[in-house]
């Protein structure tokens, strides 16, 4: 329902390459290291957002998407759905600043679900994905 696979396959093959992981810390164990590492084998530059600014994969890390200092194009949240419509609003907003990261998508992990985020990210123009792992689609897509 909110993921039809034509907004999936535009956010992995047309709006960009940059991936702002909201949640990616040096956890192994955890599905956001394992999911940043799929997305980089299919030329995806991953950007570690975590508190603990952690560098993951070779990438260095950012405590929040506001500290990024370059544009990403898709924020790719990992955390529970209580707080992941604060990160879209965030995406958001710092897609509309002055100085903006300029995302374009919203991506929400399996089990991630805001339906009132989902509507006011698509209401501001970014396209968004909910309850879906681009690690699984992306691979569906040859």
């Amino acid at each position: 329902m909110y993921g039809d696979s034509a907004t999936i396959r535009k956010i992995l093959t047309e709006l960009g390459d940059t991936w702002a992981v909201v949640g990616l810390s040096t956890n192994q164990d955890r599905p956001a290291y394992r999911v940043a590492a799929v997305l980089q084998r299919f030329g995806k530059r991953i950007v570690p957002v975590h508190p603990k600014a952690e560098t993951v994969h070779g990438e260095q890390g950012y405590p929040s998407l506001d500290a990024v200092p370059f544009p990403v194009d898709v924020v790719d949240v990992f955390v529970n759905s209580d707080l992941a419509g604060a990160v879209a609003d965030e995406a958001v907003s710092i897609a509309d600043e002055a100085v903006s990261i300029g995302a374009k998508a919203v991506w929400y992990q399996l089990g991630v679900v805001d339906e009132k985020a989902y509507h006011r990210t698509r209401e501001a123009g970014l396209e968004m994905v909910m309850d879906h792992c681009p690690a699984i689609e992306i691979g569906n897509l040859a």
